[in-house]
């Protein structure tokens, strides 16, 4: 199960990341894209981000249970 996560883990950083910067990028342009879907954007980035963190941690909970 570990190995798993562990193929998941930099998935969800690059959906991070990519969520990021198309946020970044719509913002620097404006427009009507940015009025409308900039919250949107900033919202799936912190649901990506919480993701990421949440199965980094389960990763090192997975870990610390199977080494002791």
């Amino acid at each position: 199960m570990s190995g798993f996560i562990y193929f998941l883990i930099p998935i969800a950083l690059a959906a991070t990341a990519v969520i990021l910067a198309v946020g970044i990028y719509s913002l620097a342009r404006g427009g009507a894209f940015a009025r409308q879907h900039s919250n949107k954007l900033m919202r799936l980035r912190v649901a990506a981000q919480a993701i990421a963190v949440a199965l980094m941690m389960l990763f090192l909970w997975l870990a610390g249970s199977n080494g002791g």
